[in-house]
């Protein structure tokens, strides 16, 4: 097969455990683009964020998930089954994308810092790997994906033939099934919000206490080129994310206010001065 018709190689791993609906789609809808392999945790690790495994030992066995298809089962996080995949899985083959999810529950906006699916994509990222991680807005294991496969496809194929910008991994949320169509795809920023969270106290039969997280999300922006504001309107959501997490505008700030070239006994006679 020469270059040319060679289909693309994409990695697929994901969050919510190697045997979760919306990594099925996800792998039914690639399978029609390129040459898949699947490389997943074998047991959900949402909410993992970048964490890697390296005070335990990591596994890898085979896994028959999706016959047909080289896939393997990791006892570690996203972020694991990435780094592994491309150094021990791949070896010599480059992927020509990394796709996670479909993650159940949104990723959108500060979420995108706890999101064990997107620290997959960054991870892809931060290999060299163009990356993308796929959210549907619906949190239930039996969610409706019937809706997100023609939208995925399309994205995923706009990423291959006009490419990611480099240490960029996108991060895509997608409104859940309703009665009114996806309107189409919005290209955002990601919106300033948080969680309000408390810690619900609680016992258990043996009554020894212990905290539940609780809490309500709170959107801070009423800007209307957010992902936020993209998916309350009924339209998929598209942020370009980076690894590189420095606030120009604060080392600006900094550099103008703060005095750093001199000693301390030094800078505080400067500042008195």
């Amino acid at each position: 097969m020469t270059a040319k018709t060679r289909k693309p190689l994409i990695l697929i791993s994901n969050d919510d455990g190697i045997t979760a609906p919306g990594i099925a789609t996800l792998v039914r809808v690639m399978r029609r683009i390129g040459e898949v392999v699947v490389v997943a945790p074998n047991s959900p690790q949402s909410g993992m964020g970048h964490a890697i495994t390296i005070g335990s030992s990591l596994r890898l066995d085979p896994s028959t998930a999706f016959p047909g298809l080289e896939a393997y089962e990791c006892s570690g996080t996203p972020a694991d089954c990435v780094k592994l995949a491309k150094h021990h899985v791949l070896k010599d083959r480059h992927p020509d994308l990394v796709v996670s999810g479909i993650n159940h529950g949104s990723n959108a906006s500060v979420n995108v810092l706890y999101s064990g699916t997107m620290s997959a994509a960054i991870e892809a990222a931060i290999e060299g790997l163009p990356a993308i991680g796929f959210s549907l807005c619906e949190y239930g294991h039996d969610a409706d994906f019937s809706h997100v496969e023609e939208w995925i496809e399309h994205i995923v194929r706009q990423a291959l033939e006009n490419g990611i910008p480099a240490g960029t991994a996108l991060n895509v949320n997608i409104p859940k099934k309703s009665a009114h169509e996806i309107k189409g795809v919005r290209l955002c920023r990601q919106a300033r919000a948080k969680w309000e969270e408390k810690f619900d106290l609680r016992y258990d039969p043996y009554k020894r206490p212990y905290y539940w997280l609780i809490g309500s999300f709170v959107n801070l922006d009423q800007g209307e080129d957010t992902d936020e504001w993209a998916l309350a309107h009924n339209y998929i959501s598209i942020v370009p994310c980076q690894f590189d997490l420095t606030a120009q505008h604060g080392l600006s700030e900094m550099n103008e206010n703060w005095t750093l070239s001199l000693k301390p006994e030094k800078a505080g006679k400067a500042k008195k001065s």
